[in-house]
């Protein structure tokens, strides 16, 4: 069951809305999970949950990699049959790399940005990116991070200058560097939002 966005606008945004509730309760299951064992945690298996999570009852594919070519904007997303070495690739980057991107924000921004220009789902792509970032924004700090307002629902209001660092990030990559230093410093000021507004 799925419920099409154009049949009921409003019942659709009461539904999106509890998915990323609940999506958030998770994933500080998650978070709290990941802080005892380690990085090693952090793997596909967390990201279907979170996806599956934020997409039920409005995608039936929730919580499975896209198996379809899929267009967002002026991106366009790897090829759906890249998609599952691309994300065991992204994960084992995350763990090879732990002990190099150190700063708050490094891993996270890697991760917000990789996961939305693999855009490995068909529907939650950044809800589950913004996640992910998260996660390892707080095992970064060794703690759950306080504050009212998290750092994923602080992008959802920010979104021009999210899309902007976004861009950065994508053309470095085009241009054959990795660089989302531009995006790590953006949320570096909304985890210090975060952390200032408890």
């Amino acid at each position: 069951m799925a419920l099409r966005k154009n049949d009921d606008p409003d019942l659709y945004a009461r539904v999106e809305e509890k998915n990323l509730l609940r999506q958030y309760d998770l994933l500080t299951n998650c978070i709290e999970i990941g802080l005892r064992r380690g990085i090693d945690c952090f793997d596909k298996y967390v990201l279907w949950s979170l996806n599956s999570a934020a997409t039920a009852n409005i995608a039936q594919h929730g919580g499975r990699y896209r198996e379809q070519p899929i267009y967002v904007g002026n991106h366009i997303p790897p090829h759906f049959d890249r998609v599952p070495s691309l994300m065991d690739q992204f994960i084992s980057d995350v763990h090879e790399n732990w002990d190099i991107l150190t700063g708050p924000t490094e891993m996270g921004a890697y991760a917000l940005w990789r996961m939305n220009w693999i855009h490995p789902f068909v529907e939650g792509n950044g809800r589950t990116a913004r996640a992910a970032c998260y996660y390892l924004i707080c095992l970064r700090a060794g703690r759950l991070l306080p504050g009212a307002k998290i750092v994923p629902e602080r992008i959802r209001e920010n979104r021009p200058a999210y899309y902007a660092a976004l861009q950065e990030a994508d053309k470095a990559w085009a241009a054959g560097h990795f660089d989302v230093s531009v995006l790590s410093n953006y949320l570096n000021g909304l985890l210090a939002d975060q952390l200032a507004n408890r």
